[in-house]
């Protein structure tokens, strides 16, 4: 102390010399003194704080406690300590004693029944004088009372190596003082012997030596308290099975972090069961490794408890074939700990600050203030924001100390602190604004310099004065007119209170401010400073301004409470509001409906109101509003409350029975309808007896389950049920009685049943009766028959009827028609074998009796007294692919079809794909039912009955109804790709439909492409008409991987694409490829080579290959070689059948030419379909070639080049050697046209239109058809996969005339038009070359036939035709030696 005041003293006298200079004059004197003044005293913070707090301590009476506490500071603090909120004089008391380091000593605890001073809790002061106060946590002092035994052990017995385990209980408390003996002899630590938490002793894998006398006691300072002994005896090893039971569960526990849990579950039996533990349903580890470890006897023990460990647990013992579980929760509770503590804050007066505290814990804690030791009371400037934080308004100078922010819950407390110092006004905040300075007065920290400061500003006045809010304007300095880098700050306080807020203008040179949240009718008085940025300057005269009072209305009514007194009613009280401003009139009660939208409200007089009325067991919120000779006043908050629950107001719905074998019966049943629950159902109370004996009623509780099984019933016994919903209140109405019998013995429902044994009709005029005798095999349960009856068919209609029944009339039946009727036995499993019958119903005239000797038949029952009338008009409207609605009528409702009863209907459908599809069922309500989750292109058969209690109709006619299509959901599946034999340039793609069609396929699409990443637009597209599975490509080029896509189409569209399937062609071609590809390249039927003319002229130039790509010399040399050959055959060839042609008759050629336009004109395109349009087409203008037109009766003629073909069924050409060679000869003269290479030109002279080549609207033509007419343009696609037709207008009355499939040959030009060089284009970037792609016909003729049309056409030249083509043959053979020689 003598150091603290020597130095004091030398700051003083610092102070004195400083003053002691000579002041200079005015504003620079103020501002030079306070800058060299601002460093000397700004204080520091001074650290103050515990270095060691009193924890929570156990002690028994009589003994010594020492709560431990000491304070850390520069100046020794004063140590004083609290018990329940109050300071200990600890001067006059001879039994606690303080200790030097500021330890609290208790000697001698007292702890009696009625006398308990020292138990309590207990907090350590620690107090500096001039510097503040803190205190510590809160200790709690807890005294173990009276040793006292909640129970004894009793006497018990062992099997040998199983576990037992002795009781004796004690309060918590006492249970660390407890310990065992045997034999009045301390236990020695074994680990087969294990206290458990609440003193119990268990002992496993018992042994003879474990045999004897045990005892607990316990030591609470004095002499031991020992309970009773009980003897533990120890039997021979059980060699029967004995039961499995839990001599102890486990117990829910409460544990803090770090702490360690011990779950017993101790199970007993032969042979010796097997425990694990699960948390929250998941199997835990206990094999020790972890913090979970499985002790002796099914312990399980928790080490290092963390707060995640909190759940539930679960034991599970199993021993043989018994499995028993118990459960036991764990609560983590967790003290308050720190996420952010109070900083220490510099501030001015005026100012408003804010201590931030942010706390965590579990249970949540709750949080208070303390300001140097005593608790801060929430008041207009101390505030509780943000939950935790403490704000304080308007700084003074004894705000200044230490505040500290305690949290507490229910397993602990902790506190942290921090120092206010407030400066004088002329002394600058050392550091920045801290946070946790508000934004309303952190704008005047910044530190200062010398320099003139601002004098007062002028002017200050009130321009809006509101009950809330005051706007002051004034006039900037007359230091200062201008004012542009001025900040003000206004001071204001209520008239009487020294305590001054602060609010700072937004932006320099502003003069106006709005001053909120005052109090209405209250007196403030105002002054404002302006800074500059050497300081704060003046201060203005004080202004004295009166917030106008407010409009005089009632302010809430407090303490709002809402409380059911019974199911139907809610009482709300509330008290009368503080701010009444007059007398209270009124009030206003308003109530709604959780869920509502619409309020409703009662005038009340006084503090309290019953609303009545109110429906059971929902929720509802009021609130109240008070009314005065104003009008009325502030709502109050909206409490919610919920009405008592009672009893349900209505049975269970559709309550049905179905006996299961000889002794069993299942009930199913559904809740009561929605708003009749009056609670929550806590189970079904279920009544039943024998039908016989009606007042011996027998009552069996089931769970929230919808269904029971009522069990341990006679064989072939009726029995009536009825069942009522419960709530905790009770029991609500009960259904009406429905009966069932048991089976006279336990019958077989692993099969359908047998058929029928017998089946005999009665037809009359509009009805036939129908009896029938059960199946002879009576060991297979029949739950009823199905009876399906229609014109010529059975499958019009279907009727089920009970097990019971043997006979059923079937009404509304036409006269004079021959029906059909079947009769089957089904059960759970399906339908059994049907049995047939057919009638005819008799006619109009026919008045005879009905025979009763079906009725009267011995194993007729008698039918029920008045059974329901089936539903009628059953119908089935389509909505879409997966929803039909189903409606009908029921003509035992009133004409308005009104229903006003119980009654319910059950709808039933199903597909008959598979035959052995169940029905579905549903109930509804009403007369209608939408019926959803349906597969699309569907057909559903539907059918209705009705029930009311324990009456049924029997089912309705059916009505039947198709689901719409759907593109399909699923692409085409097993697609695969061969190549066809002797083939390598065609390959067959083979696919089945796709799984989920959803509707009928009209086609498939096939895409190919040598790019597998292309885009699908530049895949080539082939299309599939019809639901044929396999297609034929052919023209491919050689040892190229192709990939392939299918897919399905129907009438709603397309469906997905398949996965791409890779095919590679083969290396090599066969052999005998080559006369194939000249035959398919021969010209069409029945027509006739064209005239080219006198003046063309063959082509010369560079060779080309079959594609039209450059060849090498050596290939060209080949090709000109190969060229000759066939020139000189096709002479002679042409020469022998010009002289065969020149013998025919005029007559018979007519007649050959029109037998031939008849057998060809039946062949037809058969991928042609009216839904099919080709694919767009791209036109290569610098690849055209021109194609001869024949002149043909047909008026739809088609032009089209394909090269690859379009379907499946595209005809290869023949084998045949002689069919061969006839191709060949009929085509040589053609093929040697078209093969000959030229460089010469021709103009186009009869070009295609644009408009021709559009898509025609109609009908595919077939491909071997070649029209005349207008030239038409052909495409020689430059890459292997570009192929497409080319559809033309027709010409007006072109006919045209059937043609083989041949490739495309030079058009007929006038003479003088020479012909333009046709262009080839090579292979693109596959590499390799491909011959001419022929179009190949989809279908052919017979051999026989293809023989004797071309023998037909053969004989067709006329001489004159003939001179012409010979002119051409031999200034072809010119070119060609040209050629040869050049």
């Amino acid at each position: 102390m003598a150091a603290r005041r020597a130095r004091r003293l030398l700051g003083s006298l610092c102070i004195a010399l400083l003053f002691a200079q000579p002041a200079p004059t005015g504003a620079a004197a103020r501002s030079g003194s306070r800058s060299l003044l601002t460093e000397s005293l700004v204080r520091t913070f001074t650290p103050f704080y515990f270095l060691v707090e009193p924890l929570d301590v156990l002690s028994v009476r009589g003994a010594s406690v020492i709560m431990n506490c000491s304070a850390q500071c520069e100046t020794p603090p004063r140590i004083e300590w609290k018990k329940d909120g109050s300071f200990l004089n600890l001067v006059s008391d001879d039994r606690r004693q303080l200790l030097p380091d500021g330890s609290l000593l208790i000697n001698s605890v007292v702890h009696s029944k009625h006398n308990k001073p020292d138990e309590g809790y207990y907090q350590c002061v620690a107090t500096v004088d001039s510097l503040g106060t803190i205190v510590s946590r809160t200790a709690k002092l807890t005294v173990a009372g009276l040793p006292r035994f909640t129970s004894q052990p009793e006497p018990t017995s062992v099997y040998r190596g199983g576990s037992a385990v002795l009781g004796c209980e004690v309060t918590a408390e006492l249970a660390p003082l407890l310990r065992w003996e045997r034999e009045r002899q301390a236990l020695p630590p074994e680990p087969r012997l294990l206290q458990l938490p609440g003193g119990a002793l268990l002992l496993t894998n018992a042994s003879d030596t474990d045999a004897g006398l045990y005892r607990c006691a316990l030591d609470t300072g004095g002499a031991p308290k020992y309970s009773d002994e009980a003897e533990l005896k120890v039997l021979p090893a059980a060699e029967e099975p004995q039961r499995l039971v839990l001599l102890k569960p486990p117990s829910s526990l409460s544990r803090l972090p770090g702490q360690s849990a011990l779950f017993p579950c101790v199970a007993a039996g032969v042979p010796p069961p097997l425990i694990r533990w699960t948390r929250n349903d998941e199997e835990l580890p206990t094999d020790g490794s972890g913090r979970f470890q499985l002790l002796p006897g099914g312990v399980l023990e928790i080490r290092d408890v963390v707060e995640a460990d909190a759940g539930t647990f679960t034991c599970i013992a199993e021993s043989g074939n018994d499995t028993l579980e118990a459960q036991a929760e764990l609560t983590v509770q967790v003290p308050p700990t720190f996420l952010k503590r109070p900083a220490n804050i510099y501030a001015h007066e005026s100012m408003d600050i804010v201590f931030e505290c942010e706390v965590t814990g579990k249970p949540t804690p709750t949080v208070k203030w303390v300001k140097n030791g005593d608790v801060v009371i929430p008041s207009d400037y101390f505030k509780i924001v943000k939950e935790h934080n403490l704000q304080v308004l308007g700084l003074v100078k004894s705000d200044e100390g230490f505040y500290q922010c305690i949290a507490e819950n229910d397993v602990g407390n902790a506190q942290a602190g921090a120092q206010l110092i407030i400066l004088d006004l002329d002394v600058a905040i050392p550091t920045l604004p801290p946070t946790s300075l508000t934004s309303a007065t952190n704008d005047h920290l910044a530190p200062a310099t010398a320099g003139p400061l601002p004098s007062a500003p002028r002017d200050v006045v009130a321009t809006l004065v509101s009950t809330r809010f005051i706007r002051l304007t004034w006039r900037p300095p007359a230091s200062d007119p201008q004012g542009d880098n001025l900040t003000y700050s206004i001071f204001y306080t209520k008239e009487g209170i020294n305590r001054e807020r602060v609010e700072n203008t937004s932006r320099p040179g502003e003069t106006q401010v709005m001053i909120q949240n005052l109090m209405p009718e209250t007196v403030y008085v105002f002054r404002v400073v302006a800074q500059n940025r050497h300081g704060p300057g003046e201060s203005s005269a004080p202004l004295k301004v009166a917030t106008q009072p407010e409009v005089q209305l009632p302010g809430p009514a407090p303490n709002i409470r809402a409380f059911s007194s019974s199911p139907t009613t809610v009482t709300v009280t509330w008290e009368t509001p503080l701010s009444g401003n007059g007398d209270i009139q009124n009030y206003k009660l308003y109530y709604m409906e959780k869920g509502q939208h619409t309020e409703q409200d009662v005038e009340v007089a006084g503090l309290a109101h019953t609303v009545t009325g109110l429906k059971k067991f929902t929720e509802y919120s009021f609130r109240v509003v008070a009314y005065n000779k104003h009008g009325p006043g502030v709502s109050t908050h909206d409490v919610v409350v919920r009405t008592l629950s009672d009893v349900p107001s209505a049975p269970p719905r559709n309550l049905t029975l179905e006996a299961r074998n000889s002794k069993s019966i299942l009930l199913q049943w559904q809740p009561p309808p929605a708003g009749t629950h009056s609670g929550q159902i806590t189970g079904y109370k279920i009544r039943y007896r024998k039908a016989s004996r009606k007042s011996d009623v027998t009552e069996s509780v089931a769970g929230t389950q919808l269904s029971q099984l009522i069990e341990g019933l006679e064989r072939g016994t009726e029995y009536s049920f009825r069942v009522a919903a419960m709530t905790i209140n009770g029991t609500g109405p009960a259904t009406d009685w429905v009966s069932a019998e048991t089976f006279e013995s336990d019958l077989d429902e692993s099969r359908v049943p047998e058929v029928p044994s017998s089946l005999h009709v009665r037809p009359l005029v509009t009805s036939i009766v129908v009896s029938w005798t059960p199946p002879e095999n009576q060991d297979v349960v029949v739950r009823g028959y199905a009876i399906g009856y229609g014109i010529g068919s059975p499958h019009a209609q279907t009727i089920k009827v009970d097990y019971k029944q043997r006979y059923y009339t079937i009404e509304n039946l036409d006269p004079s028609s021959h029906y059909v009727i079947t009769l089957k036995a089904f059960n759970n499993v399906g339908e059994g074998i049907p049995l047939y019958e057919s009638a005819v119903t008799r006619p109009h005239s026919d008045t005879s009796e009905v025979d009763l000797f079906v009725i009267n038949a011995p194993y007729t029952p008698v039918p029920d007294p008045s059974p329901m009338m089936p539903p009628v008009g059953v119908q089935a409207s389509i909505l879409s692919h997966d929803t039909i609605r189903i409606t009908w009528a029921d003509n035992s409702l009133p004409k308005n079809q009104k229903i006003t009863d119980a009654r319910f209907y059950t709808v039933r459908w199903k597909t008959n794909i598979p035959a052995n599809t169940k029905y579905k069922t549903a109930n509804a309500t009403t007369l209608s039912y939408l019926v959803t989750g349906l597969k699309p292109n569907t057909l559903y058969e539907f059918s209705v009955m009705v029930t009311k209690g324990r009456r049924s109709s029997t089912w309705s006619m059916t009505a039947h109804g198709t689901t719409f299509e759907l593109v399909p959901t699923s692409p085409p599946k097993d697609v695969t790709v061969v190549s066809k034999e002797g083939k390598p340039r065609t390959i067959i793609v083979n696919w089945q439909p796709p799984s989920e069609a959803n509707g009928k396929i009209t086609g498939y699409i096939i895409y190919y492409s040598t790019d597998v990443n292309a885009e699908i637009h530049d895949w080539v597209i082939e299309p599939v008409v019809g639901n044929r599975l396999t297609h034929q490509i052919q023209e491919l080029t050689l040892d190229t991987p192709y990939f392939f896509k299918i897919q399905a189409r129907n009438s709603k569209g397309m469906g997905p694409m398949s996965e791409a399937v890779q095919f590679r062609t083969p290396k090599a071609e066969s052999s005998d490829k080559m006369p194939n590809d000249q035959a398919s390249g021969s010209a069409g039927k029945g027509s006739r080579p064209l005239d080219l003319g006198p003046d063309y002229k063959p082509p010369l130039g560079g060779s080309n290959s079959p594609h039209g790509s450059p060849t090498s010399p050596l290939d060209s040399n080949m090709l000109l070689v190969i060229i000759v050959s066939v020139g000189v055959i096709t002479i002679v060839i042409v020469v022998i059948v010009a002289v065969f042609c020149t013998r025919r008759t005029t007559s018979h050629q007519k007649k050959k030419r029109a037998a031939c336009k008849s057998v060809n004109g039946s062949h037809k395109y058969k991928g042609n379909s009216k839904d099919v349009k080709p694919p767009d087409l791209w036109i290569h203008h610098e690849r055209l070639e021109l194609k001869p037109i024949d002149k043909s009766p047909d008026p739809n003629p088609i032009m089209t080049d394909t090269p690859i073909p379009r379907n499946s069924q595209d005809i290869t050409p023949v084998d045949n050697s002689m069919d061969s060679n006839i191709h060949q000869r009929r085509n040589s003269y053609r093929e040697s046209v078209r093969n000959t290479p030229s460089t010469d030109t021709m103009p186009a002279a009869s070009a295609v239109p644009s408009a021709e080549l559009a898509e025609p609207e109609g009908p595919f033509l077939p491909a071997e058809e070649e029209p005349q007419g207008p030239p038409t343009a052909h495409v020689r696609p430059s890459h292997p996969l570009k192929s497409f037709a080319v559809p033309a207008v027709p010409p007006a009355g072109g006919p045209f005339d059937p043609a083989l499939p041949s490739t495309p040959l030079l058009t007929q030009q006038a003479p003088g038009h020479p012909l333009h060089a046709v262009k080839t284009a090579s292979i693109g970037t596959l590499g390799r070359t491909r011959p001419p792609m022929p179009v190949v016909v989809p279908s052919a003729p017979e051999v026989q036939e293809t023989t004797r049309m071309l023998e037909d056409s053969e004989s067709s030249y006329e001489p004159d035709e003939l001179t012409k083509e010979m002119a051409h043959l031999e200034g072809l053979m010119k070119d060609l030696n040209a050629i040869t020689t050049a």
